[in-house]
C-alpha cells in the first residue's frame, strides 16, 4: 500500500492552514457518512442514542461533520429511530452484510464522489485531521489512516470508483472491510503522520460497552479532556 509521506503533510497544512490544527470553509467533493446500522450487542442498547453533552451520542457526531461537509448522511436500518436527525438517512443495500454494507449504501448514495465514513460511536473527531484526509481524497480508491492498534476503516476516506469491488465481496458473501482493498488502489496515512494531527489518537477512540461510556461520561468532569480519557480509556482496554 503506498504511503502518504511527511512532507506531502507538511506542504498540505502549510497549504490549507492546518499547521496549528484549524480550518474553516466547508469542504466540497466529500460526503460525511455516518455508520449507525451495528447492533451495540455488547452495549445492551442504540449507543448512537445514548445521553452525550445535552443531546444524543450521535447528534454530537453530526454537529462535526455538518460543520465541515456540504453533505452528511445517515446510514442506518432504522431509519423512523433518527427522525431528529436533520440529515439524508439511506439503509444498507445488502442488509445484513455488516459494516462494509453500510459504507457502501453511504458511498452509493452519495451525491459527491468520494466520502468521510466515520462510525457513530467515535465522540473526538479531530477536525484539521478529517479536513486533511479529505484534501487527499482519491475517487478511485480508499484513504485510510493508520492508528497504534493498526488501519482505522471507520475513519477513512472511500471513493466511488471502490463501490464494484465492495459490490463484488458483498455478493460473494465477504462482510470484512477489507475484503476487497486487493481490488482497489489503498492508500495508508501512517501512525506517525496522524499524531502530527492528533499527538493522542483520541480520533479513534470508540465506546462499545457500558463501562466504556460511563468511563467517558466520567472523565469528560476533568479540564484537560479529551487527552485525559484517552490515556484512561487506554488502560483500561489493555487491562482488558
Amino acid at each position: 500500500m503506498p504511503d502518504i509521506n511527511d512532507s506531502e503533510i507538511r506542504r498540505c497544512q502549510e497549504t490549507s492552514g492546518l499547521a496549528d490544527h484549524e480550518a474553516s470553509g466547508i469542504i466540497t467533493g466529500v460526503t460525511g457518512v455516518i455508520l449507525a446500522g451495528g447492533a451495540s450487542s455488547r452495549m445492551g442498547s442504540n449507543k448512537a442514542l445514548l445521553p452525550y453533552r445535552g443531546g444524543r451520542f450521535i447528534e454530537a457526531i453530526h454537529r462535526q461533520l455538518a460543520g465541515m461537509f456540504n453533505e452528511v448522511i445517515l446510514v442506518t436500518n432504522s431509519l423512523d429511530q433518527y427522525d431528529f436527525l436533520p440529515c439524508r438517512k439511506v439503509a444498507d443495500l445488502y442488509e445484513g452484510m455488516g459494516v462494509l454494507a453500510g459504507i457502501h449504501s453511504g458511498l452509493y448514495h452519495s451525491s459527491n464522489p468520494a466520502i468521510f465514513a466515520v462510525a457513530c460511536d467515535m465522540p473526538y473527531l479531530l477536525e484539521g485531521l478529517v479536513r486533511h484526509l479529505a484534501s487527499r481524497a482519491d475517487v478511485g480508491g480508499v484513504l485510510i489512516p493508520e492508528g497504534p492498534k493498526g488501519l482505522e476503516p471507520l475513519h477513512a476516506i472511500y471513493g466511488k470508483g471502490c463501490l464494484a469491488a465492495m459490490e463484488a465481496s458483498l455478493l460473494s458473501g465477504q462482510r470484512r472491510i477489507v475484503s476487497f482493498f486487493h481490488q482497489v488502489k489503498v492508500s495508508t496515512m501512517k501512525v506517525e503522520q496522524v499524531a502530527i494531527f492528533d499527538p493522542s489518537f483520541v480520533s479513534f477512540i470508540n465506546i462499545n460497552t457500558p463501562n466504556d461510556y460511563f468511563e467517558l461520561r466520567d472523565t469528560e468532569r476533568h479540564p484537560d479532556v479529551p487527552q485525559q480519557y484517552a490515556k484512561q480509556f487506554d488502560s483500561v482496554r489493555r487491562a482488558g
